[in-house]
This record gives C-alpha cells, structure tokens and sequence, in this order.
C-alpha cells in the first residue's frame, strides 16, 4: 500500500544538494517501485502537478508528473535541446508554500529519460508540461523556482468566519 511521504521545505538544506544518478541495475528494484507508488500518492494527494525525489528527501534523479494520461516517472532524466524562445508562467511549490511567482522558461524542450518500466524514453514537450519538466528537473540540481521568479507572492489564507 502507497503512503504520503513527508515534503520538505525550502529550509532544509537537502533541498539544496545535487541529486545523483540511479544505477540502471537499482531501477527495478522494490525499493525505487515502492517509492514511485508513494511519490506518486503523495503529488496526488498534496495537490501537486509534480514531484521530485528530493522534495521528500531522497538525492536521486528521478520525479513524477501527473499528466492527462496519469503519473509520468522520469528516472535519470536529460534535457537534450531546449527552444530558443522562452515564455513567462506562473509558478509554485510543494516545498514552498503559499509563494508563487513568473518564471521565464523555455517553451518547447527534448528530453531523454528512463520510465518506471525501465525503458529508454525520449518526449518532445511544450507548453505547460515543458514547464514542469524543467522545473521538476531544478529540483534535481537543488534549485528552486524561487531563485529563477520575479514577482513573488505570498497566497494568504484567511479564516472563514461560521
């Protein structure tokens, strides 16, 4: 059975680490389908559009993305070509919370990585899901959107009087 897994936060310097490759020979293992399975609940149940390994801690190269055809692993992923015209999007975080900000990526991109399967794949992507590659791939280099976004804002939740 799947479980939630802990997000940490921008304060924890482990965010901030460079993630390491997972050795072809570890990828089927129980161990990386277990944590796919409880990476891929907790995005879910934490609302997210993606999820990389070192939000919950783990410095391996790996994250998910919840795409119209259901969970995407990329394991080891490579970002072979980006677009030379980029756009300006909105951004947030699981690991920072309540801040969003517009970040100016690249609008089309080619990316080579290996799926849950253990199959070579290589997607050309556009648009919103070339923009959470890039951003899940950040993470895999201990940046955050944070460090790239221009007019941040805090999301203030207020009370809701009965």
């Amino acid at each position: 059975m799947a479980k939630i897994l802990e997000i940490i936060t921008k304060l924890n310097p482990k965010i901030r680490q460079k993630s390491i490759e997972i050795p072809v020979k570890k990828i089927l293992t129980k161990e990386i389908s277990t944590l796919l399975k409880d990476m891929e609940k907790t995005m879910i149940k934490k609302d997210g559009i993606g999820l990389a390994a070192p939000q919950i801690g783990e410095n391996i190269r790996l994250f998910v993305i919840n795409t119209k055809d259901g969970a995407e692993f990329f394991i080891n992923p490579k970002i072979l070509k980006k677009s030379i015209i980029k756009e300006w999007g909105e951004e947030g975080c699981l690991s920072v919370p309540n801040i969003f900000g517009k970040v100016k990526r690249h609008k089309k991109l080619i990316c080579q990585y290996t799926d849950a399967s253990g199959k070579e794949k290589t997607i050309t992507a556009q648009g919103l899901l070339a923009r959470v590659i890039q951003h899940e791939n950040d993470h895999l280099d201990g940046i955050l959107f944070i460090d790239k976004a221009i007019e941040l804002k805090e999301l203030k939740t207020t009370d809701i009087k009965k």
